[in-house]
């Protein structure tokens, strides 16, 4: 059967018709040596560059009519044969883009071989993907630059500079493990990317808007997240710590909770007031499950009470106050009733490089004292 030829044109590549019985039609461009347009039984046409590269016949295929323009097929066509002159193939630059990881097969790596191991919030580096790295996922890590990176920074920056910046930072480490492992010979696109600034929080609950957050607290209806947030008021424990507590690791007797992980990793010792151990002796009367805050999700315990928290603020018309600023409000009355800062470090597991020394000297009881004080400072100034 003789080759087909025709002089490519719009028209006339757009009147080709596909064969029947499914079978594919090469029609070659008479201008262009080895330029040819392939119709497959669906009527799809793809230009491809038909030539012999070392001794060898090779197709590469260009791009689909009538996306990719006659001149601009014509003009692809060229510089693969030139790069195949050069002894390049093409084909071997495709095949190994189809093979390499895309950022979220970099991810699922960083998880399993990283997080899972070494974070007790990986998480959290999950959610940070889904929210805001699904479009970057989809890329193959050669093809992540700098401005994508700067894109997604700016983007949520804009309205949350912090939040930004964990994005920034969860990103950067990703394909830093991706270098170490050997995964990605590129260099880390996130250098040269500035950090936004970031505003230290200096919120808490003041006496006036303690009455009007109990208030709130005895209407809720959600029980669990109700005891939730006052154990983590009158603990000034990390919300994190609260939300996973379990019985074995609560002495009724002695008034303690013993924290084994901690975010700082070192293991804490938290006083139960004796507000907090009302609280503890209700719950465990009928409970049912390991943990003191249960959930029905795969954890097992409640995971993030955000509705809940948001009607009791509504409900007590507090504003710009988030669950971590109850720990907050436990640090801050402490230092109200006249407790001193390693007291206070001590108390709510703080660590750094010139206090851990004094924090470690120091037992439990002074702890106990302050934090009784500013407990029955707090529920005297919500009763004024």
């Amino acid at each position: 059967m003789a080759r087909e030829e025709i002089n490519f044109t719009k028209l006339s590549v757009g009147s080709l018709n596909p064969l029947p019985e499914g079978k594919r039609r090469y029609v070659y461009d008479i201008k262009e040596n080895g330029l040819l347009v392939q119709i497959t039984s669906t009527g799809r046409k793809t230009f491809q560059l038909y030539k012999k590269h070392q001794g060898h016949p090779i197709r590469v295929s260009i791009g689909t009519f009538p996306e990719y323009s006659i001149e601009n097929a014509r003009k692809k066509a060229r510089e693969i044969k030139a790069a195949l002159d050069a002894g390049e193939n093409p084909n071997d630059t495709t095949r190994a883009q189809r093979q390499e990881m895309t950022f979220s097969d970099l991810f699922q790596v960083y998880l399993e071989r990283h997080a899972k191991l070494r974070k007790r919030t990986w998480r959290e580096d999950e959610t940070y993907f889904r929210r805001h790295l699904g479009n970057l996922g989809k890329k193959r890590l050669s093809e992540i630059n700098r401005g994508d990176i700067a894109t997604i920074h700016s983007r949520i920056g804009k309205d949350h500079p912090t939040h930004a910046n964990r994005v920034r930072a969860l990103i950067s480490s990703i394909i830093g493990r991706g270098i170490e492992y050997g995964l990605y010979e590129g260099s880390n696109p996130c250098i040269g990317i500035r950090r936004f600034s970031e505003k230290s929080r200096d919120r808490f609950l003041s006496g006036e808007e303690l009455g009007r957050f109990f208030s709130a607290l005895e209407g809720e209806l959600n029980h669990i997240a109700r005891d939730f947030f006052l154990v983590a008021l009158l603990t000034g424990a990390r919300r994190s710590n609260v939300l996973s507590m379990r019985w074995e690791d609560i002495d009724l007797k002695n008034a303690t909770w013993k924290i084994l992980e901690t975010k700082n990793d070192t293991p804490q010792t938290v006083h139960l007031t004796d507000a907090v151990l009302e609280i503890l002796k209700d719950l465990h009367e009928g409970a049912a499950s390991i943990y003191v805050f249960p959930g029905i999700g795969r954890t097992g315990h409640l995971v993030e009470p955000k509705k809940a928290w948001k009607r009791i603020c509504t409900a007590a018309g507090i504003e710009e106050v988030r669950i971590h600023d109850l720990r907050r409000t436990m640090g801050s009355w402490q230092a109200k009733t006249g407790a001193s800062l390693p007291i206070i470090g001590k108390s709510l597991n703080h660590k750094s490089a010139s206090s851990t020394s004094i924090y470690a000297r120091l037992d439990l009881e002074p702890v106990r004292t302050s934090m009784d004080k500013a407990v029955t400072a707090m529920l005297e100034a919500a009763l004024k």
